[in-house]
């Protein structure tokens, strides 16, 4: 509120945030800006990477509830030696751990998909890694699915509504392969599976960095059509 008191016409936050006029995760909800829009969160690079998946498998399948795990790289709000933080585990070396913490990403989609409001949680294992990190997504859904469906359904929308925001490979690939790939969640195909119908397990790959940065540039140009 400070920036727009000081004389700035928008301000776009690059996280979770509260009191914002709206949260945005683009290709998920930017179509609900307004020019009454002033302050508005980008939600987080994992929102990003959960949102456009939830948004698709919803859609089409249902999701009763979920569980997500973000094995995410390290960032600065870590400590390079072990040091005093509010959360002792992230208090700890960085570079030389594998670190559980929390994460709000999967609550905050029910900011941008009010259907999944408190039906979605989730936790971070933080990884001595300085980019790309990956959402293991496992979920009930609404009615039985098959593998083949799942990702038939994750295709079409990688190629279709929501291409150039949500990715699809069907290579074997590891997380360096997706440094600067602008894509919001890449979904590995390889790694979904389906146990009797009932229970899905999806990956999807996210730059953590440079490619949130892209959706912050994307929501920043949504933005300026209301200036």
């Amino acid at each position: 509120q400070k920036h727009i008191d000081a004389g700035a016409k928008r301000v776009l936050i690059s996280a979770p945030a509260k009191n914002v006029d709206l949260t945005v995760v683009y290709g998920v909800n930017h179509d609900k800006l307004t020019g009454d829009h002033k302050i508005v969160s980008n939600a987080s690079c994992t929102t990003n990477c959960l949102a456009p998946m939830a948004k698709v498998l919803h859609e089409a399948i249902g999701i009763e509830r979920g569980l997500m795990t973000t094995i995410h790289s390290y960032t600065n709000d870590q400590k390079i030696l072990d040091q005093i933080h509010s959360d002792p585990r992230r208090a700890r070396a960085a570079a030389m751990n594998m670190i559980p913490t929390s994460t709000g990403a999967a609550v905050a989609v029910g900011e941008v998909l009010p259907d999944l409001k408190g039906k979605l949680d989730g936790s971070s294992i933080r990884v001595p890694t300085p980019n790309v990190s990956v959402v293991d997504l496992t979920f009930t859904p609404k009615r039985d699915t098959t593998l083949e469906e799942v990702n038939g359904v994750l295709k079409a929308a990688a190629e279709g509504a929501l291409k150039g925001v949500l990715g699809y490979t069907e290579e074997p690939l590891v997380s360096i392969d997706f440094n600067h790939d602008a894509h919001s969640s890449t979904i590995d195909s390889l790694e979904t599976a389906v146990l009797e119908g009932k229970l899905v397990r999806v990956l999807s790959w996210y730059d953590n960095e440079w490619g949130f940065s892209n959706r912050m540039l994307d929501t920043a140009g949504a933005m300026a059509k209301f200036l």
